[in-house]
């Protein structure tokens, strides 16, 4: 039986990596032959980034650090670039946006934005 979350994605293991959707797979096949032809460099998958550190509130008690998990890293011509595999409309949920604003300011880091469709 095949488990659907609220996206309709499925994840999907392959070369030993597992990835939270078909489309993300679909989308490592292209940058494997990328990397095999060398037209990108240095791929890495779910690099985490902080976003904020943890916090301590006045009373005390603490604020997690948050951070932005990007689906695909690596190197073209020289520049870094950060890939997100979207599933449409429906994942471009305002956290997801508000993380993409805080890559930009934190981090200098325009997130390129991968459409399954």
């Amino acid at each position: 039986m095949i488990k659907y979350n609220k996206y309709k994605n499925v994840k999907t293991e392959l070369d030993g990596i597992k990835f939270d959707s078909k489309a993300e797979a679909k989308r490592y096949i292209q940058l494997r032959s990328m990397l095999e032809d060398g037209h990108i460099t240095d791929l890495q998958f779910q690099i985490r980034y902080e976003l904020t550190p943890k916090l301590k509130r006045a009373d005390g008690t603490t604020e997690r650090a948050s951070h932005y998990v990007a689906d695909f890293q690596y190197i073209r011509h020289g520049t870094m670039i950060i890939e997100d595999v979207k599933g449409g409309t429906a994942t471009m949920t305002p956290v997801y946006v508000l993380k993409r604003k805080l890559m930009l300011e934190k981090h200098g880091i325009t997130i390129t934005e991968i459409n399954k469709k």
